[in-house]
């Protein structure tokens, strides 16, 4: 909390997405960048379910001599099986983690260029120059930030690289983009709408805000949603979506398909898991009505017997409906 206070201090947000379309609006950043001149631009998609166009970013980027950096961390599974557009021969460095869909240790890796790559008719030169990326991405990661390397994480590292080279690695991921497709599909004929209308990666993102199929669910409703599908075992998280003013009672939902598809979970069955979500928006409703602000809300899940009793229902039926699908490695504990 404390670094996204100062982050809010220090840094300025702006909006570069088409409001009809919720993409990005390329030719805004363009023009962003040549008002702005700064020296970095990272792309990344931790909330936009959409492919990036990396060729684009790169041509920005050198319009103005900036350092690209690709934040692949969301997707670096699906970039290492080769079923989603690789940074790598556009960006400057490329960061990623290594415990989402690449399946590995809570860790992380950033790659650096060592040699320049030919710039595109730069108007202005900048960026920082390749060669010392090297040292100063070193230099940051220790001392500046870690120190005693964690030998076990590191090894597990490697175990991930050598299941990520895998051909069964790569129908894992074609799963995941088919499972994700599924669900947007699924959802979006419950009524139920999807920032910029569905998904090109391995997670979707709700907007009760404008939902047609939930007309009773407004702005700020993703902290509710969370909070009973935690207690339903429905693993969701808030997320923002454009229009929203705060972080802690967003409108979004942000939900994967990587850890349900590890477990067994096929097109059918992420069908069904979008039955299970529409009832937790309906039972989010009801909760809702008989509730004037988020505290009272979370009064009423603690103490409404009859909301209780509907919860405690349709827990049981998520974790019926799951354990028919064991999590992998549980035998071996």
């Amino acid at each position: 909390m404390p670094w996204l206070m100062l982050n809010k201090q220090i840094f300025r947000r702006i909006s570069l997405c088409k409001k009809e379309t919720e993409l990005i609006d390329y030719d805004a950043l363009q023009q962003d960048a040549l008002n702005v001149f700064p020296k970095l631009i990272i792309a990344g998609i931790t909330a936009y379910p959409r492919l990036l166009d990396y060729k684009r970013f790169r041509q920005i980027c050198d319009s103005i001599g900036a350092v690209l950096l690709a934040d692949m961390a969301h997707i670096s599974g699906l970039v290492a099986s080769k079923v989603v557009p690789s940074p790598f021969e556009y960006a400057d460095v490329v960061s990623s983690t290594t415990h989402k869909t690449l399946r590995g240790p809570r860790s992380g890796i950033i790659f650096y260029r060592k040699k320049e790559r030919p710039m595109e008719k730069p108007k202005v030169n900048c960026s920082i120059p390749v060669d010392q990326l090297e040292t100063r991405i070193n230099n940051a990661v220790f001392p500046g930030l870690q120190g005693g390397p964690h030998e076990n994480t590191i090894a597990a590292i490697a175990a991930m690289a050598f299941e990520a080279s895998k051909p069964e690695f790569q129908d894992y991921a074609r799963q995941v983009l088919a499972n994700a497709q599924a669900l947007a599909n699924a959802l979006t004929s419950l009524g139920i709408r999807l920032v910029t209308g569905g998904t090109d990666v391995h997670f979707i993102l709700i907007d009760l805000s404008k939902s047609p199929g939930k007309p009773k669910l407004s702005r700020g409703d993703g902290a509710r949603v969370q909070m009973i599908g935690d207690l339903v075992g429905i693993v969701l998280n808030k997320n923002t979506v454009v229009g929203d003013s705060s972080a802690q009672q967003p409108s979004g939902l942000r939900i994967g398909t990587p850890a349900l598809t590890t477990r067994g979970f096929k097109e059918k069955d992420f069908e069904k898991a979008a039955s299970f979500i529409d009832e937790l928006l309906d039972l989010t409703v009801v909760v809702k009505s008989v509730s004037k602000n988020l505290k009272s809300f979370q009064l009423v899940l603690q103490e409404d017997e009859h909301i209780k009793s509907k919860i405690k229902d349709l827990r049981h039926r998520v974790a019926d409906f799951a354990s028919s699908f064991p999590i992998p490695g549980m035998e071996d504990i």
